[in-house]
């Protein structure tokens, strides 16, 4: 089975606001590997999380790796958790402290 082949648009001046669904995942067709090198934070609850796998701004829900257990191909296990989600791109943060 080969795996998908998504195209993504390479903007040079990317836009101020982070993508609204993103995952560090390489495999999955929300991985932004621009957005991830320029640094995205996440703040959910009004509390920054460092442990974020994969977000959803619109959907309102966060995935987090749930302890050190895997699944059979060797990814680890996650759990979404609901509730209010906010990003934004981490070098905007650095300029404006």
């Amino acid at each position: 089975m080969k795996p998908a082949v998504v195209a993504v648009k390479v903007n040079p001046e990317m836009s101020e606001t982070p993508p609204d669904h993103l995952a560090i995942n390489p495999g999955s067709p929300f991985h932004d590997a621009q957005a991830l090198e320029r640094g995205v934070g996440v703040r959910f609850n009004g509390i920054e999380r460092t442990d974020v796998e994969e977000y959803a701004v619109s959907e309102g829900w966060i995935r987090v790796q749930a302890g050190k257990a895997r699944d059979r191909r060797g990814n680890p296990m996650t759990l979404k958790i609901k509730g209010t989600v906010e990003v934004y791109y981490l070098d905007l943060k650095q300029h404006s402290a």
